[in-house]
């Protein structure tokens, strides 16, 4: 086991990735697209480099500035990020990041990540207080002799439930607080700490990569290409079931193998014989647990704090301090219920949110590498000089190729809005002139990002991996096979989409 010792830990791989992009703030030449804002519905700001301009809140300005997006986004607030203005991209002296900037990059990623870090660490407090009650193991208990027996169905309509809430409304950090819940229930059910990340992590990222009506991806990036969303939906549906399909038919038979042959398990064979983070529920149980009154009460808001939060986000554009004062209101409940007193409370809470510091530690480390990238001013510039690449090129081999790029951009930009916003007027702009129809720009975006966010260490998947007590070593073994298939898959729709 001298060789799982040397695998680096998360917050050390990103240091690494936050030295590389510091590096490359020497190396590539520096530059940055003009961005227009909304100020309110009083004017817009056209902001360069090194002057800022106030022009009308005008449909006419859009149009000047050839950016297709219609003036209604930005009054809804559909459009709430500064958008890339084509064709300004100004060559600037190089900002190279030192040493003081890469020490300061995840300190500022903290700062800037803080309503994220603030929400997981109000939710640890809020496990940590509900696992204290019993209620989880007891109702784990009760779930796992029900489903004995059909534990693949389990797997199933959970892995399509995290993927239609993906590609639905956009579910991505909400999913951390499942894996207190589903990794003893995977673990009873004699499956390994994998196969809980897979179903969780591997669904929600699904809804990027097929995302039919998800606002922060296919909506904001239609918009911002100009393009009515709708426009290609059907072929987002087909992608989510086929795509959805596979990631579950790859999950059931890992999972299936690892359930017969418990050595077959990637996690036993890279990591070792590692422990859950959890609560364990007995893995054999013969008899169904009786559920007292009080454990089904709090199972109950167990349950309606969470169907409150998918409400909260898709009906009322709740967001993170939204969904944080919810689950502090739950705690409080919890206290309540359980007549924990003041100084009790307090003391539970507080460990809760200590057990996922490192977890809140990692979010805001990865923001540092698109500070350092932003600073050094060459974010815009692996946009430019991709760009001016993939110009003139057959539309086939165009799309294939813009497929390969957003998966590189997603290495350095992990917010899909953001994405959006930054490459689509852009890209929407170039697609005209290579006869690339602006639903397949937008689907390449789609695609590109769905597929590297199952790696990216700038994403979710590192928060995800310490939640679940899982190596990234381990889970690169466990997913390239399917994103080799993704790959494929997202290709093949690409290119017919362009001639069909």
């Amino acid at each position: 086991m001298a060789a799982i010792k040397k695998v680096p830990s998360p917050i050390t791989i990103l240091m690494a990735v936050v030295i590389i992009g510091a590096i490359a703030t020497w190396l590539v030449p520096a530059g940055k697209y003009s961005t227009l804002s909304a100020n309110g519905e009083i004017s817009f700001t056209v902001a360069s480099a090194d002057t800022a301009i106030t022009v009308p809140f005008t449909q006419k300005t859009l149009d000047s500035l050839e950016i297709k997006i219609t003036l209604e986004k930005f009054k809804t607030g559909a459009i709430r990020k500064p958008v890339s203005v084509p064709g300004t991209y100004q060559s600037l002296e190089n900002n190279g990041q030192g040493f003081f900037e890469i020490l300061k990059a995840p300190l500022r990623g903290i700062t800037d990540s803080i309503d994220i870090i603030l929400f997981i660490l109000v939710i640890g407090g809020f496990m940590n207080i509900f696992n204290q009650s019993g209620a989880m193991i007891r109702g784990l208990k009760s779930l796992s002799y029900s489903m004995k027996g059909r534990e693949a169905w389990l797997i199933i309509i959970l892995t399509f439930l995290f993927s239609f809430a993906g590609s639905s409304y956009g579910m991505a950090e909400e999913a951390l607080v499942f894996y207190p819940v589903m990794v003893p229930l995977f673990l009873a059910a004699g499956y390994d700490l994998l196969v809980p990340v897979a179903v969780i992590f591997a669904g929600t990222q699904l809804g990027t990569l097929s995302s039919f009506s998800n606002p922060f991806s296919a909506i904001i990036a239609s918009n911002a290409a100009g393009v009515n969303w709708v426009d290609g939906i059907y072929e987002r549906i087909l992608m989510f079931v086929i795509s959805t399909a596979l990631t579950t038919w790859y999950i059931v038979r890992y999972a299936n193998k690892v359930k017969k042959d418990p050595s077959a398990s990637i996690v036993f064979k890279v990591d070792g014989p590692i422990k859950s983070l959890y609560p364990s529920i007995e893995k054999n149980s013969d008899t169904a647990a009786k559920l007292d009154t009080k454990t089904k009460l709090l199972l109950l808001l167990f349950l309606t704090t969470f169907l409150m939060m998918i409400g909260g986000v898709i009906f009322l554009e709740w967001w993170l301090l939204q969904m944080s004062a919810l689950f502090l209101g739950s705690s409080i409940l919890l206290a309540i219920i359980l007549r924990i007193n003041e100084k009790d409370f307090i003391t539970q809470f507080v460990s809760g949110a200590a057990d996922l510091l490192s977890v809140a530690f990692i979010v805001g480390v990865a923001r540092g590498v698109t500070i350092v990238l932003n600073d050094g001013n060459i974010s815009d510039s692996i946009l430019f000089y991709s760009a001016k690449l993939t110009s003139g090129m057959p539309p086939a081999l165009f799309i294939v190729i813009l497929l390969g790029l957003y998966m590189l951009f997603t290495l350095f930009i992990s917010s899909s809005s953001g994405m959006a916003v930054l490459t689509m007027p852009i890209i929407g702009a170039l697609a005209i002139i290579v006869h690339v129809p602006g639903r397949e720009i937008v689907n390449s975006y789609l695609f590109g990002m769905g597929i590297m966010g199952f790696i990216t260490p700038t994403g979710l998947i590192l928060p995800s991996l310490a939640l679940a007590n899982v190596s990234l070593k381990a889970w690169w073994k466990f997913i390239a096979p399917l994103l080799v298939l993704l790959i494929l898959l997202c290709a093949a729709f690409l290119i017919a989409g362009i001639y069909f």
